[in-house]
């Protein structure tokens, strides 16, 4: 899909690395970061979760090769409330990226927005100069602290916010420019414009092309190979629909969030809070179900098992 429709830049979470690591064409990748593992030694944990790093690595530098930008890769989800954890796990990749020739200049660490998510990629970027991609970002609490933290970029989710609306609420369709997740995004787009913050906003988790189409001219936007292939198919001429122009024009307050205020702020946005919890255990389940797959490679045909 990548060498079809040629993007600049290429994400991969726990869920994409489960489902690639189960295909054929990929089982190579899966026995280097099985011998990898083994390499090390260790416990049997330690192997699994040396494994698994390489797995994700060794995706991220295939993908590297097809793409001029840069590839994001993410730091376990079990680590979400865990900030040295999450900034330990983040330069132990970028040293296994350099292990195989890949500069940290190409690559996003993938975070999750939580306070400590926030925090840890503040770090990384000011102390260690390896860039941050803030996933799981659905509140704009969560936009204004990832702002404030001087993060490379952040993926505000927009079809995981219309999931939420449509599952809780009465309204079962929305017009795109009435979509909440659309809405959410233009929000934290002109925010960021109107008050001069470098971080780079990448609308994703996308489910219809009008959510895309809505977003025209936002910085950057993460659009899976199904979604691609119907704007194809589509020859229409796409005006902007944000600009730093309008942006600069709108009637947002700049506002500062300490821990306590961000905390509270997220905590008053009730889709936030459970599409934010409801991803991180989505994400770790893919991870411990990777793990697992792993674990069979590496030690169920020892012992005579």
């Amino acid at each position: 899909a990548i060498d079809e429709y040629k993007p600049l830049d290429a994400t991969t979470n726990p869920s994409l690395i489960l489902a690639a690591a189960q295909m054929p064409a990929y089982q190579k990748l899966v026995d280097d970061a099985v011998a990898y593992g083994k390499k090390l030694g260790g416990s049997e944990e330690e192997q699994i979760k040396n494994a698994s790093d390489k797995l994700f690595v060794l995706f991220g530098a295939e993908i590297l090769k097809r793409i001029p930008g840069r590839v994001s890769t993410e730091v376990d989800a079990r680590l979400s409330f865990d900030k040295e954890g999450m900034i330990q796990r983040a330069r132990r990749l970028i040293d296994l990226y350099k292990e195989v020739g890949v500069g940290k200049d190409r690559i996003l660490i993938k975070l999750s927005s939580t306070w400590e998510g926030i925090q840890a990629g503040r770090v990384l970027e000011a102390e260690y100069g390896i860039h941050c991609n803030m996933t799981l970002l659905f509140s704009f609490a969560q936009a204004v602290a990832c702002a404030e933290a001087g993060v490379t970029l952040i993926s505000p989710f927009v079809g995981r916010i219309l999931d939420w609306y449509v599952a809780n609420g009465d309204k079962k369709t929305y017009e795109p420019s009435e979509d909440p997740g659309v809405k959410s995004v233009t929000k934290i787009y002109n925010y960021y414009k109107k008050f001069g913050y470098k971080t780079i906003v990448m609308g994703a988790s996308f489910r219809n092309t009008g959510q895309i189409k809505a977003l025209t001219g936002c910085d950057y936007l993460t659009i899976s190979p199904k979604l691609l292939a119907e704007l194809s198919k589509e020859h229409v001429k796409l005006t902007p629909t944000l600009s730093v122009k309008e942006a600069q024009a709108c009637d947002l307050e700049k506002i500062h969030l300490d821990e306590k205020a961000f905390r509270w702020q997220h905590n008053e946005d009730q889709m936030a809070v459970e599409k934010l919890s409801d991803g991180i255990r989505r994400f770790a389940a893919d991870a411990v179900k990777l793990e697992r797959m792993l674990k069979e490679r590496m030690f169920s045909t020892e012992n005579g098992k």
